[in-house]
């Protein structure tokens, strides 16, 4: 497996310049890495290929701050997925699961393609393969007051343990490695975050995480820029991983 990123290494400059033209294998996993806050040229060629649905749902956020994210969001994934598809970003079409979660509409799911978006302040990360369930995670690693509560809460025992071992500067680290790949598995399944305590990970200060609750899936972890955290969860294994840096063009 290709990694693009080490866990505990932030390389920015493994995150390749993409063209127009990705293409896609089946054996590859591939992760865009997106930049939110963008030119208001930018963010106006984003909106008009938004559906209506989308827009009126970008005009539910209070803050211009969030709107905006959110536009240059849906815009982006709108763009990367038209990529692979072959036709214009506004063409694309999605459904949702009960929970919120988007799909591909049912009049492009011939074509294999499956896909997760994470977004965390200033930076998105969307995951792309074929046929393969995946489910993408990204946290901005920040203090949190209540670090050890949340983590007897949502972790299991063994896991929550390690975190209350661990000296004060390391805790936060841990905590949010936890908590990624937690969410990147249960976003990949379509579970809730209320079985973030059923999923059981393994891992060390040191050692990548290892997900302990289905030999069927595989983790990998990543710091995609400073003070951030990510994970991908992905079915089965022998694939290969790449990244990408999204550009818009327009």
């Amino acid at each position: 497996m290709w990694l693009c990123i080490t866990q505990m290494t932030s390389l920015n400059s493994l995150w390749l310049p993409a063209s127009s033209n990705v293409s896609l294998l089946a054996n590859e996993v591939h992760i865009w890495r997106i930049d939110l806050d963008v030119p208001d040229s930018q963010l106006d060629f984003f909106a008009a290929t938004l559906s209506s649905d989308e827009l009126a749902r970008a005009n539910r956020f209070r803050f211009l701050e969030h709107r905006q994210r959110f536009i240059a969001g849906r815009g982006s994934l709108r763009s990367i997925l038209s990529r692979y598809l072959n036709i214009e970003p506004q063409q694309v079409r999605f459904d949702y699961e009960p929970r919120g979660k988007p799909l591909l509409a049912d009049t492009l799911t011939t074509s294999g393609l499956l896909f997760n978006l994470s977004h965390s302040q200033d930076l998105a990360l969307c995951a792309v393969n074929y046929t393969r369930k995946i489910g993408i995670d990204l946290e901005y690693v920040r203090s949190v007051s209540d670090l050890e509560a949340l983590a007897e809460r949502f972790f299991l025992p063994r896991e929550y343990n390690l975190v209350r071992s661990l000296p004060a500067d390391q805790q936060q680290a841990v905590f949010f490695r936890y908590w990624t790949c937690k969410e990147a598995y249960l976003k990949a399944t379509g579970d809730g975050i209320s079985q973030l305590e059923q999923v059981e990970i393994s891992l060390t200060p040191t050692q990548q995480a290892k997900l302990l609750t289905s030999a069927d899936w595989s983790i990998v972890e990543f710091t995609p820029a400073d003070n951030y955290h990510a994970a991908v969860a992905v079915a089965g294994s022998g694939w290969d991983l790449k990244c990408w840096q999204f550009t818009t063009i327009f």
